[in-house]
């Protein structure tokens, strides 16, 4: 009894009612739970719209009381011994506007002096900040971090609670330094500001706790609201200022509902929606059950006959030897072609299907174990109906019938995949090795190209760093030293760059043809990479010889060598260097060769040098310089000194000229002639240049502040800078005030170069209401044409043919004409290299205009200008 009701309730028809029962009670709680998210997600969202509303307030409220006190802040900073009157007068602007500020004050030293309104604040005056527990903390944060402190709310000294804004002044001082004058406090009423914010709103439908005094966020105490809020799950949001945060807490009035208001409607809703469902389950069930018994059955019978066909692949046959009859299942009629109807089959099917080239073995196999009664054997090939040629293996035994009648019972399988495989296997084989036979072949070809340049069939750098060691080694055992050459083809460049790079190539096969004849098998050449080659060879006392090489390999590579009707000529470079027998690493032959290569090209190429220890030490030395620079640039060592500039009739200041001193931490100041070679190759000389213009423009708005009286400052400017795109755009940011800085263009580099982004950048610099001079005038070689052209401010004549005027007439003559040309054409001269009052007169005499020279000031630093020139007004004045 209990058998038969598990089994009832229990029944596969079931399953689908109980799935669906289980499925619909895991949604029923699923959707209720999710209904409750929804709830909470609705409610949740409309507290944080409130609490929005409310932070938007408090962020807008405070940042703008607090921003209406910045304009104070930087007044004070300007202006840091300001009495109550002037601060009172300052302070009573900011009240004009709508706001939450109870009164300002200021502190210097800490110590409230200055306050704005004084009715109903007198207590606070004398208040000394480090001495006050409740305030002393945030004050002195304010003045270690040098940042606006928002502090409070706070116990006012005069009664009542504000939050303060603490802003720390830091004034400039001597030295170009700043000092910390003290702290001006905004002082905001905590009432105001809740009552302006919303906080005191009693519809606004929730309880809010703030949390976070002294501006530390969620690290500060609540100090606003009932604890019960933050303890409830409560919405957060971040009330963020210039100096810290607050965070807002907030949750419904009554707080969080328990139970959404739609819960048990949805519930009914759901339970009507799982009837619905489960009845048609239920009576489906019953009619499921009954078919399912049938089914199992007849899928057993079913499958244990998919197994049997699917494990076999064999067909299976039957021939009545008296009637020729065959008897094919549905696997034989599928090997020869024909179709699985169960149709009766003769031996004529059988035979008609034999590959005539098979048959006469076929038919011998069969007849021979037909007529002996044994086991039948054979393998051959049939053709299909379709044509296809299929590989077919067959094996039978006799037997007689019930009736004698005799008969061989056979199988026959497909073997066509395993023919075909060893056919392949054969083919692999065959081609296997004629393949090995081509990749030994190709092997070879492979190791000569990875070995050789593909151009002049030289030996590559991969080849050469395989033979250096040996090549080295061999040369000490047999009594000698190698000597390794590094060629480097001078103008190669331009050949390609006006001809081609076929003409190039053309240029680069004759240079190896000529290496190769000079060194023969007394070494080895290779080519390296571009326009460099390496030579090797062995040297015994005499290292004159690797010099007589290098010789003969710049003579020959002299001579023109013609390409398609043009005559091409260059040069070549030489650096040798000479195993000593003492370094380990003969690779670092090649790495002085290259330092000698190196000084030949800069000593005018077409050359030979020797490494050296010398050379090595220069290179070092650079290098090491080289290092420094970039260093110096990071840490900002770069600085400007100023020597000043005077009119040469009344000597009075008319300008400066800022000039380029590198602060090294261990040699002091050093002049451009130390680094400037060096930073050129560097690339950093417009760097430099920058830097020298940021300082400069620095420098005078701090002497137009302090009165000084400097009128104006002329900066270098590479021609590599006025060359840079985003010269004008960096220029323009720097917001220049027109007729106070001058740039000095070097006239060598400069006025006879046609390049027009130059010419642009100059017009525009112009166009900027920034002076242009032209700097070493008589060193280059500028026309009247380029002058012209460019239209300079100022000319300056270099020192070169300023300082022999004194005992050369000719000189004077010289000087005299460059000043009538430049007062021809409009054009102010200043004389550089004034050493002597001697030299002052005679080029006043001349008509110079401006004079600046060591006869009158040496280069100094701001603070060193700043004293020089109040020096010289105190003469004036005594």
């Amino acid at each position: 009894m209990f058998a038969r009701v598990k089994g009832g309730v229990f029944s596969p028809a079931r399953i689908p009612a109980a799935i669906a029962v289980a499925v619909i009670a895991l949604c029923a709680v699923l959707v209720d739970h999710q209904n409750k998210l929804v709830s909470d997600q609705v409610t949740r969202a409309d507290v944080l719209a409130k609490v929005n509303v409310v932070r938007a307030k408090l962020e807008g409220k405070i940042n703008g009381n607090l921003q209406l006190a910045r304009g104070l802040v930087a007044a004070v900073s300007t202006e840091p011994y300001m009495g109550q009157q002037r601060f009172a007068e300052l302070a009573s602007r900011l009240f004009n506007e709508e706001s939450q500020l109870r009164n300002i004050a200021g502190a210097p030293d800490l110590v409230i002096s200055l306050m704005y309104p004084m009715a109903g604040n007198e207590k606070a005056i004398g208040l000394d900040y480090r001495k006050n527990d409740q305030q002393r903390a945030a004050a002195l944060r304010a003045r270690d971090e040098r940042r606006l402190v928002l502090a409070g709310p706070v116990e006012l000294a005069q009664g009542g609670q504000a939050f303060i804004g603490r802003f720390p002044v830091f004034v400039k001082s001597a030295g170009n330094t700043e000092r910390f004058w003290g702290i001006v406090s905004a002082v905001v009423d905590v009432q105001r500001l809740y009552q302006a914010s919303g906080l005191l709103d009693k519809d606004l439908g929730i309880d809010i706790a703030l949390i976070g005094k002294d501006s530390l966020g969620a690290k500060g105490v609540q100090f606003f609201g009932d604890e019960r809020v933050v303890k409830s799950d409560p919405v957060m949001a971040d009330v963020l200022f210039p100096s810290g945060s607050w965070q807002i807490a907030a949750i419904p009035k009554g707080g969080w509902p328990s139970v959404p208001t739609n819960a048990w409607r949805l519930r009914a809703i759901m339970a009507a929606a799982a009837a619905l469902i489960l009845i048609p389950f239920l009576v489906a069930g019953r009619l499921i059950n009954e078919r399912q018994r049938n089914y199992w059955e007849l899928n057993r019978l079913s499958r244990r006959l998919e197994l049997a066909l699917e494990a076999s692949a064999i067909g299976v046959w039957e021939h009545d030897l008296e009637t020729n009859h065959l008897a094919w299942d549905d696997r034989v009629n599928e090997i020869y072609g024909r179709e699985a109807d169960g149709g009766a089959r003769g031996y004529p099917d059988w035979a008609g299907a034999i590959h005539p080239a098979d048959l006469p073995g076929a038919l011998a196999d069969f007849d021979k174990a037909a007529a002996g009664r044994s086991t039948y054997s054979s393998e051959y090939r049939i053709v299909r109906p379709d044509g296809e040629i299929r590989h077919v293996r067959s094996r039978a035994i006799f037997y007689q019938a019930a009736n004698n009648s005799p008969r061989m019972v056979g199988a026959e399988w497909d073997v066509t995949a395993d023919v075909l495989l060893n056919t392949d296997l054969v083919r692999a084989k065959q081609l296997t090795e004629s393949k090995n036979t081509e990749l030994e072949s190709a092997k070879a070809r492979i190791e000569h190209v990875a070995l050789h340049d593909s151009l002049t069939d030289l030996p590559n750098r991969r080849y050469l760093d395989q033979v250096l060691e040996d090549y080295t080694a061999k040369a000490r055992l047999n009594g000698g030293y190698a000597a390794l050459l590094h060629v480097d083809l001078d103008r190669f460049k331009h050949i390609n760059d006006t001809l081609g790079h076929a003409a190039g190539d053309a240029m680069l096969v004759h240079a190896s043809s000529v290496l190769q004849s000079n060194v023969g098998d007394r070494g080895f050449v290779a080519r390296i990479g571009g326009d460099e080659f390496i030579v090797l060879c062995t040297v015994r006392d005499d290292v004159g010889q690797a010099a007589e090489l290098a010789d003969r390999i710049i003579d020959e590579m002299r001579k023109p060598v013609y390409y398609h009707g043009n005559q091409c000529r260059f040069g070549v470079s030489v650096g040798i260097a000479i195993d000593n027998g003492k370094d380990a690493d003969a690779k670092q032959l090649l790495v002085n060769a290259d330092i000698a290569l190196y000084r030949a090209k800069r000593r005018g190429r077409n050359r030979h040098e020797f490494f050296s220890g010398e050379l090595q030490s220069e290179i070092v030395n650079a290098k090491r310089i080289a290092d420094e620079i970039l260093a110096g640039l990071e840490r900002n060592e770069f600085v400007a000194y100023y020597q000043p500039q005077f009119d040469a009739k009344t000597l009075e200041i008319v300008g400066v000229e800022a000039l380029a001193r590198w602060k090294h931490p261990e040699r002091g100041i050093l002049a451009p002639d130390v680094f400037l070679k060096i930073a050129e190759e560097l690339n950093v000389v417009s760097v430099i240049d920058r830097k020298v213009l940021q300082q400069s423009l620095l420098d005078f708005e701090a002497w137009s502040g302090e009165k000084i009286g400097i009128p104006r400052v002329s900066v270098n400017v590479s021609a590599r800078r006025l060359q840079d795109e985003e010269l004008l755009k960096s220029l323009r940011a720097l917001n220049i005030r027109k007729g106070t800085f001058s740039f000095e263009l070097v006239e060598s580099i400069f006025l006879d170069d046609n390049d027009d982004l130059v010419t642009w950048n100059v017009e525009q610099i112009k166009q900027l209401g920034i002076d242009i001079e032209i700097d070493d005038f008589g060193t280059g070689y500028a026309s009247i044409v380029s002058l012209l052209k460019l239209q300079p401010r100022r000319l300056k004549i270099d020192r070169q043919l300023v300082d022999p005027i004194v005992n050369s007439p000719q000189q004077r003559q010289v000087v005299s004409s460059i000043i009538e040309i430049g007062k021809a054409l409009g054009i102010e001269i200043i004389a550089e290299g004034v050493e002597t009052m001697k030299h002052a007169r005679l080029l006043k005499g001349l008509g110079c205009d401006i004079l600046q020279g060591y006869a009158f000031g040496h280069a100094m630093d701001p603070e060193g200008l700043k004293s020089f020139v109040r020096s010289r007004r105190l003469r004036v004045a005594s």
